[in-house]
């Protein structure tokens, strides 16, 4: 999903350096939660382009719930976002609408009584004047009058009859169509907003398709449905609230019977192409709500969640998938396996989709997920499928078990030991020792295993992995020349090797190696070396931690514009990543903006009281960045902050030397602001 954002972005600027492009966002209150994703990522990336977006939708639509509310949260924080308020259509806009909608000239007393009934709403004011117009009280000569034509009232009694809400509004000009024009549409609004002279013949009983296209005409003259331009013979409502005021007059038991129609009639129209429209037929399916129909709702959701996934619509895939695990009444939460196929492959595309989607203090879940999957096909003897399970790529979460491990354990047991899969399986492993559990001899030796595999198979890729895999893991235990050399062979094997995820790996460990050793020329190198690297890579993650190790590199230097430019770009990557909120919040602190700083620093104690207690990551780099703004500030309130995020830390055996001492740094900054000698002193030792 990243690399379709990326590209999105990428195109949208580049249009932009031809001429300056505006991009109009329509009813963003309709948008689905992978769109508004999209959204925040392209308004990140967009600062120096020359683009500018704009977004509408009503608040009123808008809970706190609701994905949209997220979205402007998310968006307010950009320094070049702005809410604009919109108000409704003042009285000359009001009479200017009238005229161009009608025609007429409108007398004075109805704009002002349109104008205040609809307190200038824009949709409000257009189907008023829709209404207006078809029940004859605007002609076409120019002059107002009734509907029977007699003279129309004074002025200062001029009056308009508005309905309460929208809804009674379209309610009256649906009135004003046939019986049958109104049960064809209301059929059609169950199909949904889009839908075609096809899908609906077989729907309505004793119609044929002359007189379809008949009654569709007049739909189409009244605006309640349009045509879409270059699709012959299909049509969408003119406004959403419109379908939805149709097919709320159905009953619901009706309106279950129409979805299982609607959904047996588009498989026969869709044909040997139906997984391309799974989506639509799982959804059918599901309104349906009848036993007969879980097979094919949970066969749709399954084709529509794995569609979903390879689009990088997570969101989305997590939906249907969570939908048919419910009807197969499989809670999500449970920890037995997978009863069935059907619900092992539901289970395991739960999992990716939960691993993309869920918060870091969440993502237990999704290993939850995919052990159950692992389960069954263990069960059943599918051992690739059982193997490809353990594969899928999670992120290490340092210093945190979420059971990552077991999967790999039971997955080497179904592979032969001396295999390439074998070798891959540990490296992942030795890495997941080495980070989520702080366990460096039992990393080093699936290292080593690794190493005899690709070295005995000539595979330099494997290889490459292990090494860059190895090098990491060496730099969290604080074994820098190891990490070095380990790092530098791994890059000499990138030449052979098309992957740019290991290269990535090695050269970042490089960086912070020799950041560590004071070498900061070299660091330099490597840096920029790492940020064309993840060019090719387009991972979030890694492209957040490319522009951090850049930043860090520019702010040594002195270079504060660069580095908070720099920065900006990390936290557009990944805005809740912890060690570019830690780096940001520092080197505000740095040039004196200290409110900057606390702001920065807000926002990374909320990320860390959202992570797992113990040795997390989070916890290390919440202590040293709050001990550096309370000794920059001279804000004593953050030192309990410090301590607090600091004792589990150190208290723990799952945390790795480099998160251990990021702890102590803090304490030992914490010990100088309080003048507490033995504090000082206790840290000193530990980090010596």
């Amino acid at each position: 999903r990243f690399r379709l954002f990326d590209s999105i972005a990428a195109f949208l600027k580049s249009a932009g350096r031809r001429k300056p492009l505006v991009l109009v966002l329509d009813d963003l209150h309709w948008a689905d939660h992978p769109s508004l994703l999209l959204l925040e990522f392209v308004a990140r990336e967009l600062a120096s382009a020359r683009v500018l977006v704009i977004g509408t939708y009503r608040d009123m639509e808008l809970s706190r719930q609701h994905p949209l509310s997220h979205t402007l949260g998310e968006l307010t924080r950009e320094r070049l976002f702005q809410r604009v308020l919109l108000r409704g259509l003042d009285q000359d806009d009001v009479a200017r609408f009238i005229e161009l909608a009608s025609g007429v000239s409108p007398p004075a007393g109805m704009v002002e009584a349109v104008g205040r009934q609809t307190e200038g709403n824009p949709l409000f004011v257009t189907e008023v004047v829709r209404l207006l117009v078809q029940e004859g009280h605007l002609t076409a000569h120019g002059d107002a009058g009734s509907a029977h034509g007699e003279p129309v009232e004074p002025r200062d009694s001029w009056s308009v009859r508005i309905p309460e809400g929208v809804r009674e509004v379209i309610g009256r000009r649906l009135d004003r169509l046939s019986e049958r024009c109104n049960e064809t549409l209301t059929i059609a609004s169950v199909i949904g907003r889009e839908f075609t002279a096809d899908q609906l013949s077989p729907l309505i009983e004793d119609i044929s398709g002359d007189r379809l296209l008949e009654v569709l005409d007049e739909a189409l003259s009244s605006r309640v449905i349009e045509e879409l331009p270059r699709s012959a013979g299909r049509y969408q409502f003119t406004h959403a609230l419109i379908q939805e005021t149709l097919a709320e007059e159905l009953s619901t038991a009706r309106k279950a019977r129409l979805h299982a129609r609607i959904a047996e009639s588009l498989e026969e129209i869709y044909g040997a192409d139906t997984e391309a429209h799974a989506a639509e037929l799982a959804h059918h399916f599901a309104e349906a709500g009848t036993a007969a129909e879980t097979q094919k709702l949970v066969h749709y959701s399954l084709l529509a969640g794995e569609r979903a996934l390879s689009g990088y619509a997570n969101e989305e895939a997590l939906a249907h998938f969570e939908r048919a695990l419910a009807v197969k009444d499989i809670l999500l939460t449970a920890a037995e396996p997978a009863g069935d196929p059907d619900a092992a492959a539901l289970l395991f595309g739960l999992g990716q989709a939960q691993a993309a989607t869920l918060p870091r203090q969440r993502l237990h879940e999704a290993v939850t997920s995919l052990t159950r999957a692992l389960d069954y096909y263990v069960a059943v003897g599918e051992s690739d499928r059982a193997v490809a399970i353990a594969e899928y790529p999670f992120y290490p979460l340092i210093g945190q078990r979420i059971g990552n491990n077991q999967l790999i354990e039971r997955a080497l047991v179904l592979v032969d030991p001396d295999s390439p899969r074998a070798g891959r399986l540990l490296s992942r492993y030795g890495r997941l020792l080495g980070l989520e559990e702080g366990n460096y001899p039992d990393a080093q030796e699936a290292f080593e295993k690794a190493l005899v595999i690709s070295r005995r198979e000539g595979d330099p890729v494997l290889e490459m992995r292990v090494l860059a895999d190895a090098a990491n893991v060496d730099l969290l235990h604080l074994r820098f020349q190891e990490s070095l050399d380990k790092s530098g062979r791994a890059v000499e094997l990138a030449g052979r090797a098309e992957d740019p995820y290991p290269q990535v790996l090695a050269r970042y460990s490089a960086v912070l190696v020799n950041f560590h050793l004071g070498r900061l020329g070299e660091a330099r190198l490597q840096a920029s070396a790492v940020l064309a690297a993840t060019e090719g890579l387009r991972d979030r993650f890694w492209n957040c931690m490319a522009f951090r190790a850049n930043q860090d590199a520019a702010q040594m230097a002195g270079h504060f514009d660069a580095a908070r430019e720099l920065s900006d770009r990390a936290l557009a990557a990944s805005p809740t990543e912890p060690r570019a909120l830690c780096s940001r919040a520092t080197l505000e602190c740095e040039v004196g903006d200290l409110a900057q700083g606390e702001i920065f620093l807000d926002r990374l104690v909320e990320v860390m009281r959202g992570a797992p207690p113990g040795a997390a990551i989070e916890n290390g780099i919440t202590a040293m960045a709050a001990a550096i703004v309370a000794r920059i500030g001279g804000r004593a309130d953050r030192l309990d902050v410090a301590q607090v995020a600091a004792q589990p830390v150190i208290s723990s055996d799952d945390a790795t030397p480099s998160v251990d001492m990021m702890a102590r740094i803090g304490m030992g900054l914490l010990s100088v602001v309080r003048g507490d000698r033995s504090v000082a002193e206790e840290q000193y030792l530990a980090m010596e």
